[in-house]
Formats: structure tokens, sequence, C-alpha cells
């Protein structure tokens, strides 16, 4: 059934990109847009590691993929470049999935970039690479993924946290920390976490505070060289960077933290100043000649206790390098709820959207189980009506032929006897005679067979030669008044069975007409309803994530009305004629009785 659907609807083609491995049967474009639309970043960066969220708002293949997702690669705009890449939460249940993608390069003020992600060849080996997802300048990178009691560095250095007592919960991407009051993360010195005076550094996190509170330690870090701190007092954030030759540099302390409520918390550690911002929007500055520092690292605690944080806190990064503010925002855009840097687009086949593809193959592309189930439901009403339509049209129209034919030639008959048309059925007629279509279609028709007019002339003449015989002189012993009106009835009768069989079938055009806009309405609704789902799921409302799944369920109300409205203007067509066969059998029952009782009447 949906290869069918997919036939009627893959109408529009239009040209696609080149394929990278035949042994890939799918594969996912992923447009980059750092246009005014998109992330509206307009400086260039390099060895960009972007998040790629799935969810089915906007995937609809993830019983495509590999269980062990080994299937898994990461091409390049040019479609043959591999790019590095690590998944970090997979969740076939609920059809989530986040992926790390290091990009070489991403260009400010286009909406041109892609990539594109290839799945379902079911011999692919995996090909993750967590390290090299990253820049040489990323020194720490925490996921906090379930089911780790300690924090496990994602990068190349191997950073993993000393000890742990936050616990991992379900958070803004698939999982991270909790802070209750006392909670903690430790870090231990490494060389590879050191901050130099030429390269500056930076620290970067989600953070959602549960209440305003007292002054609460985000992170504090102490040793050779100074000391640092980023804290929460309130809604006041602020970062204080003591060195070791004395020098306090402190930021403001800014108002822009919301309980409650993620928000993407920088500190960029420059060669001459310190810079704090929070969802990619500077909020206070202050002046700095840096040193080399580094020390022992502690979130969400002092690290010697005290200035505890509660709250929750998200893919905590470090880097050796301080990063622009361009660089900020990218990562904003693309790891907020609205994903305004990557747009997923419709997933392709290889030979079949990965050659051409129109919007009707996005909107059955799209299409979930319960959409396949009401289309399915859909296509068999509307089968079923273009066949009742079809077939009573055939037998409607034979009707009126066989009709006119016998009426021509009863009137020609005169004052002779009536009884001169009447034929015995043979035994295929008796054969044909419950399936009027098929009679229609292959009986003989040499004595009117379709004929409704025929058959209660027929019956007639059988009740009349009932009531007289058939001896020589029968029709001198003429028909009483009561056996005309008994012949009346029985004609009353006869028409009563043509009519059913005239209007057998009809009901299921009214099924049609009166359930089909319902069933698609229903399908529509319920379709809306799992995409707002998804989205409340994942936290990604783009319009990209949105659009298919909407055009997906309202596919089912287009085709709902398109049972409907074909079944509307038959039903009427096919009324009219068997109103009007309905009408010459009465005018002929009236007529041919009054004929019998002159002509056989006493």
């Amino acid at each position: 059934m949906r290869k069918f659907i997919l036939a009627i609807f893959l109408l529009l083609p239009c040209l696609a990109h080149a394929w990278w491995n035949d042994k890939w049967p799918n594969r996912l474009p992923i447009t980059v847009d750092t246009s005014a639309a998109g992330a509206g970043v307009s400086e260039n960066n390099s060895d960009v590691t972007v998040l790629v969220k799935l969810h089915a708002g906007n995937f609809q293949d993830f019983f495509s993929l590999k269980e062990d997702l080994s299937d898994l690669r990461f091409i390049g705009d040019d479609d043959k470049t591999p790019l590095k890449f690590h998944v970090e939460n997979f969740d076939l249940v609920n059809q989530l999935l986040y992926v790390w993608v290091k990009l070489p390069q991403v260009a400010g003020g286009i909406n041109t970039g892609r990539l594109w992600m290839y799945y379902g060849n079911a011999e692919a080996v995996a090909a993750q690479d967590s390290g090299d997802s990253y820049d040489a300048n990323t020194a720490l990178v925490y996921h906090f993924k379930a089911g780790e009691k300690i924090p496990q560095d994602a990068g190349v250095n191997a950073n993993h946290a000393a000890a742990a007592t936050a616990a991992i919960v379900p958070s803004a991407i698939a999982s991270g920390l909790k802070f209750e009051s006392g909670n903690s993360v430790a870090i231990d010195d490494k060389p590879s976490l050191a901050i130099t005076a030429a390269q500056g550094g930076t620290i970067s996190f989600w953070l959602k505070p549960a209440n305003l509170q007292g002054d609460a330690w985000l992170l504090h870090r102490s040793g050779a060289g100074g000391e640092l701190v980023i804290g929460l007092e309130q809604n006041n954030l602020y970062a204080r960077l003591k060195l070791a030759n004395g020098r306090l540099v402190e930021t403001n302390k800014s108002p822009s933290i919301r309980a409650d409520v993620w928000q993407y918390v920088t500190t960029i550690i420059a060669p001459n100043k310190l810079t704090l911002l929070v969802d990619g929007k500077e909020i206070a500055t202050a002046p700095a000649q840096l040193q080399n520092f580094g020390g022992a690292i502690a979130l969400g605690n002092g690290l010697q206790g005290g200035h505890p944080f509660v709250g929750e806190l998200d893919e905590f990064r470090i880097d050796t390098v301080a990063r622009s503010n361009g660089w900020v925002a990218l990562a904003v855009d693309n790891q907020g709820i609205a994903n305004k840097l990557l747009k997923i687009q419709q997933a392709e086949q290889l030979g079949a959207g990965g050659k051409s593809s129109g919007f009707w193959s996005v909107i059955v592309g799209s299409q979930d189980n319960v959409g396949w189930v009401i289309l399915s439901l859909l296509m068999v009403m509307a089968v079923i009506s273009w066949v009742v339509m079809g077939g009573k049209s055939i037998y409607v129209g034979r009707v009126q032929k066989d009709n006119k034919r016998f009426l021509d030639q009863y009137r020609e008959l005169g004052d002779s006897d009536p009884a001169q048309l009447d034929r015995e059925d043979s035994t295929e007629d008796k054969s044909l005679e419950q399936s009027p279509i098929t009679q229609a279609l292959f009986g003989k028709h040499d004595h009117f067979q379709s004929s409704p007019i025929y058959r209660i002339y027929h019956r007639a003449i059988k009740e009349t030669q009932s009531r007289l015989g058939n001896s020589v002189g029968a029709r001198a012993a003429g028909l009483s008044s009561a056996a005309i009106a008994s012949i009346r009835a029985t004609l009353d009768t006869q028409m009563v069975i043509e009519m059913q069989r005239l209007n057998s079938q009809m009901v299921l055009l009214t099924i049609a007409v009166a359930g089909g806009p319902f069933i698609g309405l229903f399908g529509t609704v319920v379709g809306v309803m799992i995409v707002f789902a998804a989205i409340a799921a994942s936290g990604d409302v783009n319009i990209n994530a949105i659009a298919p799944g909407v055009a997906a369920a309202l596919a089912a109300t287009v085709m709902g009305l398109l049972v409907a409205i074909p079944s509307l203007f038959g039903y009427n067509y096919l009324m009219s004629k068997i109103k009007a066969a309905t009408a010459d059998m009465r005018v002929f029952a009236d007529e041919f009785v009054t004929r019998l009782a002159e002509y056989y009447g006493k």
C-alpha cells in the first residue's frame, strides 16, 4: 500500500546531489544556516563541533538505523569528505538521537552550507571518533551521559572527573547533572587544562538554577598561578580571577540569570580582559593582564566546600583558547531549544529520493505509523468507492439501453397480445440474476435481461398465465377484479425488488462521502498531536522540524477529501439515473396493469 501511495504522490521531480557511497541506501541532508534568518553569525569559524538533534518531528527513519549505529556516516558539503563524529545519546523507543559532528569550516552569513548523514548499510562497521570530534584547543568536554557515575571527558585528553556526588538526570541535551545542596564534581589539575597568558581560555556550560540563591559557586578553580570563581548571587552572574601577582579581576554582578530556565553561560578569559556571556550575549567585562594559571576544579561548590549551588548543569566544556563571541553564538543557536544553525531536511533514498524528489515525496516520507494506517484505510475506501461507481455506471447504462429497447418493442405491439415479448430465462440468465453488474458486462441481452421494466413485465405475465393457463381459449375466461388487484400487488413487490437492485451498494458511496473527511480529519489531528508531542520531548521548535510532520498530518485530510469529492459527484450522478429508471418502472406498471385489465378482463 505504501508503494502504491508513493507512486501516486511522486509527481514533481527535482534534481538532487550526487551520492557519496552506493552501499548506504539512505541519507539525510542537513543545511547549515548562518544567515540573519538562521544563526545570524557573520564571521567564519573553523573546526566547529555542532550538535545534530533528531527526533520524530524531523526524522522518520529511526528503525532504518542499526541498533549500534555503526552505519552512521557524516559527510561534508562536497559529499566526499567524511566528518568526525560521536553519538551522545540514542533512544530508539522515544525516537531521539543526539550526535556531535566536527565541521572543518562554518562560513558566516550564508544559508547554503550543508552536511549529509548517511545510514542504512547493514554491513557497515562503527566509525565514531569522540576525541577527534573536537579541535586541538578543546581541553575537556563533559556530556554527563546517562549511566556515568563519574563524568567522562568526550575529548582526546581523557580529563575525566576524579569524583562526583551530583546525580545524572534527563536534561536539556539528553542528560545532565543535578546539584542538590552540597553536591559537587571534582576535577584534578592536569597540564592539558592549563590556561596560558598567550592564548587565554574559555569555559562554557548550560545552566538552570533551581531558585535564586545566595553566593553559589558554579565553578571554583585554584592552584598554581591563580584562582577563578564563576558565581551566582541571587540572579547576578559574576566571574572573579585572582592571579599570582596579586591582581584581582572581577566582572560586575549582572542580573542576567533566571530561575528554572536553561541558559548558556560562557566565560572568556582573554589575554587582556575577562568577559561573561549569557545565551551568546555579552553581559559584563573587566580588563585583565593574564598570566599562566591552572589548578584543580570543583563544579557546584568550592574546592574546600561552601558556596553550594542548587540546580542543573549540562555540556560543561573548557577550551585553552579565548573563543570569539561569534563562536559562542554558534554554540547557543545550535544547542538551544530552537536550533537556528542546523535545518534538518527530508531524508532521501538511493534510486528514489536520492536522484529525484518532490514535495509530495516529503509528505509521504514524513508519515508515521498512525498516518499510514489512516491513509491506507482511506485508500481502501477510495478504491471501493471507485469500483462501486464504475460498476454501477456500467450497470445503470445497461439498464437504460435495455429499458429503451424493451419499451420500443412493447409499444409496437399495439392492441395485440401483450405476452408476445415474454421469454423464459435460460440457466445462464438465472446464474447471473444475482449479479447485476456481471450480467450487464457479460450477459447476452437477447431479451432485455438487464431491464428492470422487462422483469416487471415478465413477472406480470407469469402471474397472468398462472391464473388463466396456456390452453386455447384461456383469454375467454378473463381475469376478475380480484385477480387484477393481486397482479398489481405482485408488480409492486417486483418494483421494490428492482429498486433494491438499483440502489444496492450505493450506501458505500454515502459512507465515503460522509466518513472520508472525518477519518482524514482524525488522522490530521492525531498527526499534529504527535508532532507537537515530539517537539515538546526534544525541545526543537524550528520550522524544518515542524513543517514535514504537519504537512504529513494534513495529507490525511486531503486524502479524505479525495475520497469524498469523487464519491459525492458519482453518487449524485448515479442517483439521478436510478430515480429516472424508478420513475419509468412506476409509469410502466400503471400502464401495464390497465392493459392487462383491458385485454384479459371479463
